[in-house]
């Protein structure tokens, strides 16, 4: 079957979890940029998870873009990355009103890792099903940036209960490693031999 569907169905359930995240954000108590200043923690985590559901976003767009047809274990695949994504509102909720405290901070990086790994495991099934000369394996190639993330993500969560703010900055660090634009994607799919 097409990837529409399932691009499709995730695109919505991606759109839900940042309008959910949106919507609980606090609104300051005042009108001073002291009140605003009370709430840093909360829309500095907002602004981190917005940037990751983002990536996410943004690579299983192009991902799917070289994927030729899904199968049940391509959609199972997905369904397991967006659990782990549908946990970010409530992880970045729970991080960003205990201003960063190394529980909810641990907890995040927990998440994080495991949508990590689940995106890992939705890779590896589409090149299982299209094989090792499909368009999706030939984009990953190594994957150093995606080896490299869940060693971080795991640094991140034992570091979330020596120094709050290295975890957060870790977890930061991973996010702007990805949003440099990863193009083997796009230069695969433009230079794939036409049919």
């Amino acid at each position: 079957m097409s990837t529409g569907r399932m691009e499709a169905f995730s695109d919505g359930v991606i759109a839900i979890l940042i309008t959910v995240m949106v919507l609980e954000l606090p609104v300051p108590q005042g009108t001073t940029w002291e009140a605003l200043h009370d709430a840093l923690p909360v829309l500095l985590t907002y602004v981190l998870s917005f940037v990751y559901l983002g990536i996410y976003w943004n690579n299983h767009h192009h991902m799917l873009q070289a994927t030729d047809r899904v199968t049940g274990l391509i959609l199972w695949a997905n369904l397991h990355l967006l659990f782990w994504l549908s946990l970010v509102p409530f992880t970045t909720a729970w991080m960003g009103e205990n201003h960063f405290a190394a529980v909810p901070a641990a907890a995040y990086g927990i998440v994080l890792l495991a949508a990590a790994v689940a995106f890992f495991g939705l890779q590896r099934a589409i090149i299982r099903d299209q094989g090792n000369g499909s368009l999706v394996a030939t984009a990953v190639g190594r994957d150093v940036k995606g080896k490299l993330s869940p060693l971080l993500y795991a640094a991140g969560i034992g570091l979330a209960f020596v120094s709050d703010w290295l975890a957060v900055a870790v977890y930061a660090g991973v996010a702007l490693l990805w949003l440099v634009p990863d193009r083997r994607l796009e230069r695969t799919i433009e230079h794939r031999p036409s049919s």
